[in-house]
This record gives structure tokens, sequence and C-alpha cells, in this order.
């Protein structure tokens, strides 16, 4: 692993409750298994009528934003509290982490536009949170 591997997982790992990379995947993971995978987030979505929003993180195209208030809603409150007592923080700072990195996490699980593993795994959920570092840091 770089130096630039190294800081980027560091850097993430501060800003999400001073878990390391482990703990970030597991944590996105259990978020994308409550929820049904990623075919299951994507109902939520449309139940809530932000269907819309999530076809954009899917698709090719530019990624439509969210409110942490709306991910809130969509994912319900205990989901977003237990992920964030994984992380050790807060819940109203996970939903707006989320609210921003959110869409760009499921734009890489789906970089041909589609859905095409509904649950992804550890390596395909870490290769995109270190991609979004990545371009976060540099």
């Amino acid at each position: 692993m770089g130096l630039f591997d190294s800081l980027a997982k560091q850097a993430l790992g501060s800003m999400l409750g001073g878990k390391g990379m482990d703990g970030i995947t597991e944590a996105a993971s259990s978020m994308l298994n409550q929820a049904g995978g990623l075919e299951g987030m994507k109902a939520k979505f449309e139940q809530a009528g932000l269907g819309e929003k999530f076809q954009s993180w899917t698709s090719t195209g530019d990624n439509q934003p969210v409110e942490p208030s709306q991910l809130q809603s969509v994912l319900g409150s205990d989901l977003v509290q237990s992920v964030a007592g994984k992380l050790g923080m807060d819940s109203a700072k996970l939903s707006g982490l989320l609210a921003d990195f959110l869409p760009k996490i499921i734009d890489q699980l789906t970089p041909k536009g589609q859905i095409e593993t509904n649950n992804p795994s550890s390596n395909d959920l870490q290769g995109a949170i270190g991609n979004l570092m990545k371009g976060f840091l540099g």
C-alpha cells in the first residue's frame, strides 16, 4: 500500500469516529444489508418519492444531491443510529457525511450505470470508499 493510500485511510478514519477502513467498510456493509442491498435501498428511495435521486447515483450522469434529513427519512433513524453507534459517532454527523458520500459510493458501486450486484462485497465497498478518499484528498 502506498503512502497516499495510507493517508487517505487515516483521513477517512478520523472523519468517521476514528475507525479504520475495516470498521468503515463493516458499517457500510451493515447499512446496505439492513436496507436490503442496493435494490432494497433503491426501493426505499422510490417509496419516499426520491427514486429519481437514487437513479441518478446509479446512472452514468451527474449525481443529484440528497439532504441529511431525507436520508434519515428513507433509511430510518434506527438504521442511522445503529451505524453511527458502530462508528462511535453522532447520528446527525453521520447523516451529514452520508448525504455527501452515499451518492458517490453508490455511483462507484454501479460503474456501468446499473445495479449489477445487489450486495457488494467488502472488497467492492473498500475499493469504492478508497477511491472516494483519493478524490477527496487529491
